[in-house]
């Protein structure tokens, strides 16, 4: 991912970048686009920024004495919505560009007692990239309009949207939520079924 030239953790205006290329600026954010509101409302009237995201489509579990194996959990381009949901409007800035990295990566972990109730006792220690498969970008509203299927009808529900694709109900909701915000589509009536929407 570096480049010959590249700057590291670079102090500016009252923040600290990850990288600076010339004149872009380069933000690796694994979790959490919330936290990175403050940030990028303040750079991105003069800066052009590019937040990298990450997404595991395969992890390989390794835990000691046992042999690796493919944990069930796998990320897709609808994760993207996770962070999405936090800055919507921003994906409409057209000096900022969302780049999604799809990852293999393996997940190194170790017994721990006192781990968080639902990961089974074991804690992660160390990550490692296996490889990168592939690249995705928002640059614009239109970019996360794409994510509708092809084939919805012109008024749909969130229901609609997860029947039509491999998107889950929670994620059509997000994806729903951010269009709303972005003004791509506008919501029309209230049925048994749920919300309906159409196309802005």
């Amino acid at each position: 991912m570096a480049e010959p030239g590249d700057e590291f953790e670079v102090p500016l205006e009252g923040f600290v970048i990850d990288i600076r290329r010339g004149t872009q600026l380069l933000e690796i954010q694994t979790s959490s686009f919330g936290a990175m509101g403050r940030k990028l409302d303040r750079l991105l009237s003069d800066h052009e920024i590019t937040l990298i995201h990450p997404i595991a489509l395969e992890t390989y579990l390794h835990k000691p004495g046992a042999k690796p194996r493919r944990s069930p959990i796998k990320g897709d381009l609808y994760s993207i919505l996770d962070e999405l949901v936090s800055i919507p409007t921003l994906v409409d800035h057209p000096k900022l560009t969302i780049e999604v990295v799809f990852t293999v990566v393996d997940k190194f972990q170790e017994h721990d007692p006192k781990a968080r109730r639902g990961r089974g006792g074991w804690r992660t220690v160390d990550k490692k990239l296996r490889s990168v498969e592939s690249h995705h970008y928002f640059r614009s509203a239109g970019d996360v309009l794409d994510l509708l299927p092809v084939d919805l009808p012109s008024q749909f529900t969130t229901a609609d949207i997860a029947g039509s694709s491999a998107m889950s109900r929670s994620s059509a909701q997000k994806l729903v939520y951010c269009l709303k915000a972005l003004g791509s589509i506008t919501l029309t009536d209230r049925t048994r079924s749920g919300y309906v929407y159409v196309r802005a």
